[in-house]
C-alpha cells in the first residue's frame, strides 16, 4: 500500500472545467458538493483506502524557528497556503493507476449547476524510506 495525498487547490492549478467560484453556488450546490465529498470518503473507508480528508479555512500563518524568544509570524509577503489549498484527501492504495483512477473521480464533485466541477487535483505521493534488504 502507498499513500498519496490529493490536494484541492484555490487557485495555481488549470482552470476546472466548470469554473465558477464556490462562493457563487446556491447553497444547494454547495450541500450536493459536500455530500459528494462525504460519500467519497465513505467508499474509501469501506475498501480500506481512506485515510482523512479535510477542508481549510482561509486564515492562516507564517511561523519559523528565529533562535530564542518568540518566533517570527508572518502574514506575507508570498503566496501563502490559505490562498492556494483549499483542502486534502489522504488515500493509501495499492497502486499508482488506483490514486489516478481516485483522484479522477473526486475531481467529479458536482458543482454549479450540478454539473461536475473537473478540477485538476495534484496527486502527491508521500515520501517512505526505500526497503532495505537484511539477511
Amino acid at each position: 500500500m502507498a499513500k498519496y495525498l490529493l490536494l484541492k487547490h484555490y487557485r495555481g492549478a488549470p482552470a476546472s472545467v466548470n469554473d465558477v467560484p464556490m462562493d457563487q453556488w446556491t447553497p444547494e450546490e454547495v450541500s450536493a458538493h459536500i455530500k459528494y465529498m462525504e460519500d467519497f470518503g465513505k467508499r474509501l473507508e469501506e475498501t480500506g483506502e481512506f485515510v482523512e480528508h479535510q477542508v481549510l479555512t482561509p486564515g492562516g500563518t507564517f511561523v519559523r524557528f528565529d533562535g530564542e524568544g518568540r518566533p517570527p509570524v508572518t502574514d506575507g509577503p508570498f503566496a501563502e497556503t490559505k490562498d492556494l489549498i483549499a483542502g486534502w484527501t489522504v488515500i493509501d492504495v495499492d497502486s499508482y493507476e488506483r490514486a489516478l483512477e481516485l483522484a479522477a473521480e473526486l475531481s467529479a464533485a458536482p458543482g454549479a449547476g450540478g454539473k461536475p466541477v473537473a478540477e485538476w487535483l495534484e496527486l502527491r505521493p508521500f515520501w517512505a524510506p526505500s526497503a532495505t534488504i537484511t539477511e
